[in-house]
Order: C-alpha cells, then sequence, then structure tokens
C-alpha cells in the first residue's frame, strides 16, 4: 500500500531522532531508491570505459572522444528544463521507473549491435544522445523525490550517501569494466566481443534500476493545484532563482566547482605523465585517491545534519577546493600528490553534496523538481570552464593550467561569500 503523497516514509520526529549514520539507509523507500541509483551508476562508469576503448580503437581519434562525450553532455543543456517540469507535474515514481528501463532497452541494442561486428562511431553519438537525454529528464525527479521520501531532517545524510554510491561506482566502475573487457577478449586487444559483453551487464544494471523502483511505496505525486503551461513553469522556476538571493546565491556557488573545480579530472592524466612521470598505474592510484577521499567525505557529511553555520562551511569548504587543486598542481612527489587529491575528493564531496542539500530544503515540494533541473543544466557550462584552462595547460604547463583553476575557484568563492551575505547567513539549512 502506498503512504500518503505528503507524508515521507519517516515521521519528522522519526527521523529527527535517528541520529546514526545510515539513517537514511533504515528508510524502505529510500533504500531502495539508492539501490538503484547505485546499479545505474555502475552501469554509466562503466560504459565511460567501454565505449572510450572501442572508439579509441576503432578510429584512433581523441577528438571523436571528445564528440561522443559532448552527445552526453548537450542534452543535459537543452532538457533539464523540461526535466524539471517534467518532476514538478507528474508522478515521479514512473519517471524515475521508465528512465532506467529506456536505458536498459538502447543498451541492449547496442549490445548486440557490437558484439554482431556492425557498430560504427555515430552508433555511440545516438546512444551516447539517448543516455544524456533520459538522465536529463529523469535527474530533477528522482534528486526531488528523496526530501518526500526521507523527510527533510535526512536529507543531508540522503543526499551524502547519493554521493557515496556515484564515488564507489566512479573507483569501482571503471575497474570493473576494463577487467570485464581483457578477461572476454582473451588478450585480443582489436576484438569487440569484450566490449559487447559489457554492454549487456550494462543493460542488466539499468533493468535491475528500474526493478528497484517497484518496490517504493511512495509515489511521488505532484503537489495539486492549478497548472500552467510548461513554458510558464520553467519561466516561473528561472525567476524564482533570479530572484532569491539564498536560492540564486547557492546555485551560482554550484556553478563555480563545475567551471574550475573539475579541471583536475580533465587533466589528471596528463599531469601524472608530464609533472609525476608516473604510468598507468600509478594514475589508477591517484584516481582512487581522490575516490576513496570523496566516500570519506560523503560519510561524514551524513553526520552532519545538526551542523550549525552551513553557509559559512560551505563557502570554506569551496575556497578549501580551490586551495587543495592548487596545492596538488604545485606537487612535485607522489606521496604528496596522493595527498592533495585525496583532500580535493573530500572537500569536493562534502562541498556538493550540503549545497544541493541546502538548495532542496530552501524551495517548496512543488518548486524542487524545476530548481534541480536548473542546477542540473548549470552543471553543463563545465566546458566553459575547462576550455581556457586546458589552453593555458597546452601553451604554458599542465600544472599553470590546474594552479589557475584553483587560485580562480578560491578567489570567487570569497568573493561570493563577500557579496552574498544571506547565503553566509544560513544556519542548519532548514527554514
Amino acid at each position: 500500500m502506498s503512504t500518503a503523497p505528503d507524508q515521507p516514509a519517516l515521521s519528522g520526529s522519526e527521523a529527527s531522532a535517528d541520529k546514526s549514520t545510515f539513517a537514511s539507509l533504515k528508510n524502505h523507500d529510500y533504500f531502495y531508491l539508492w539501490a538503484g541509483m547505485l546499479a545505474s551508476a555502475f552501469a554509466m562508469n562503466m560504459q565511460l570505459i567501454a565505449q572510450g576503448w572501442l572508439i579509441y580503437e576503432m578510429t584512433s581519434s581523441a577528438l571523436n572522444l571528445t564528440w561522443v562525450t559532448l552527445s552526453f553532455m548537450l542534452p543535459q543543456v537543452i532538457f533539464s528544463l523540461p526535466g524539471g517540469v517534467l518532476a514538478d507535474r507528474l508522478r515521479k515514481k514512473p519517471v524515475i521507473m521508465w528512465a532506467p528501463a529506456g536505458n536498459a532497452l538502447v543498451t541492449l541494442v547496442m549490445a548486440v549491435i557490437i558484439i554482431t561486428g556492425r557498430v560504427t562511431f555515430w552508433d555511440f553519438i545516438w546512444v551516447g544522445f539517448f543516455n544524456g537525454t533520459i538522465m536529463a529528464l529523469s535527474i530533477p525527479a528522482r534528486t526531488a523525490f528523496i526530501p518526500e521520501i526521507v523527510g527533510e531532517r535526512l536529507i543531508f545524510n540522503a543526499m551524502a550517501f547519493n554521493t557515496a554510491a556515484w564515488n564507489l561506482a566512479r573507483i569501482l566502475g571503471p575497474a570493473l569494466a576494463g577487467f570485464m573487457i581483457a578477461m572476454f577478449a582473451g588478450g585480443d586487444t582489436t576484438s569487440v566481443f569484450g566490449v559487447g559483453l559489457v554492454y549487456f551487464v550494462l543493460s542488466a544494471l539499468y533493468l535491475i534500476s528500474a526493478i528497484t523502483v517497484l518496490r517504493i511505496d511512495h509515489p511521488g505525486e505532484p503537489t495539486p493545484g492549478q497548472k500552467n503551461k510548461p513554458l510558464n513553469d520553467v519561466l516561473e522556476g528561472l525567476t524564482y532563482v533570479i530572484r532569491s538571493p539564498v536560492v540564486g546565491g547557492l546555485i551560482l556557488l554550484s556553478i563555480m566547482p563545475f567551471l574550475f573545480g573539475l579541471s583536475i579530472n580533465t587533466l589528471l592524466p596528463a599531469f601524472n605523465t608530464d609533472v609525476l612521470s608516473g604510468g598507468p598505474d600509478d594514475l589508477g592510484l591517484l584516481m582512487t585517491a581522490m575516490g576513496v577521499g570523496a566516500i570519506a567525505g560523503s560519510l561524514i557529511l551524513a553526520n552532519l545534519g545538526g551542523l550549525r553555520k552551513k553557509g559559512y562551511w560551505l563557502l570554506v569548504t569551496g575556497s578549501v577546493w580551490g586551495v587543495a587543486i592548487t596545492l596538488f598542481a604545485l606537487s612535485s612527489s607522489y606521496p604528496f600528490a596522493m595527498l592533495c587529491i585525496g583532500l580535493v575528493g573530500f572537500i569536493s564531496a562534502v562541498n556538493m553534496s550540503m549545497n544541493r542539500s541546502i538548495v532542496q530544503l530552501q524551495v517548496s515540494q512543488e518548486m524542487r523538481g524545476r530548481i534541480m533541473s536548473i542546477d542540473m543544466m548549470s552543471h553543463g557550462l563545465m566546458p566553459l570552464g575547462i576550455i581556457p584552462i586546458g589552453y593555458i595547460a597546452e601553451t604554458v604547463s599542465v600544472q599553470a593550467g590546474l594552479a589557475t583553476s584553483g587560485v580562480i575557484l578560491a578567489v570567487i568563492t570569497i568573493l561570493l561569500g563577500i557579496y552574498m551575505p544571506k547565503v553566509r547567513a544560513i544556519d542548519t539549512g532548514f527554514g
């Protein structure tokens, strides 16, 4: 039997009473929502490695890898706002169930195309565009569903576990995909058979993500009331963000890391080779250190729902994120680089999870989908930051590029904190 749409599976008193680290995972509905997201996250991270390996084997072109990445990111800019409208207008449970089901079907088709030897570069383009569109249309509903399920008192805990799940998949997913390709290919690096089998596994993971939603009791009903035209809903969301010094400021603070804080992910292979003289195993260890730091940050944030002065902590972690990137850029020894990149992972997880949690708490239920879609759309602006940073890395040095991005992130965060007193004044984050 479904719970009432306006009641989370845990009441406010129950949510506030449970202070344990795994409080949100004890919630029946959230556990299945989280498990489904974990399956999709593993599928997505494994898919990045599998498609990247095969595309490069087929074309020997790094530019083609960029085009496939762009085919996935562009829909997030185009369709995020419509996804927010869907989240606020429709029942959330069907939206987040049919999205991974669609990905499962398309991935299955792609598996057959690959394993029969008929795959072309353009197949990766249309699949990437489909995956990106599905993500843009469903993530706002999935994210806005969380506070309805767990209640506002557990939102920091739940968002922390969302981040932890994503980082766990980011660490283990690529390694699992690489192992499966190597094992199934039997040493033949030109074989597509291994990649085809990986895509069958990806389809199963997406299907599991869809099936877990069936175990959720909460229907995620939209808030009743008169509905505007879809375009008016979009404009209402944008106007709300622009006019709200708190929500607008928080989204602005979330954009800056995507412009300048994630450059380390793009430039890490070049830094590992050019500065640390490391090999593939060293690069893997650096990525693992960042992922472990992120998981640690997520687990610590899971216990900080009652932390006071969250506005200041948000600004401090954003600034320290920039400082950590700068220190990493200036490192010349492998142990110090490991320490710095672990700090980057730790701080970034705390900052991003805290920001998204506070945003959810500042808006009413009927607006959450649209506000989350605006937040997600802003993440598509990442190339605007990495292009100039990449140019500096190409023309000066990788260290100069990373140091520049770190300094810019730290300085802009401090300046935004100075000129946004409403954000500085955020205490616990609860309205």
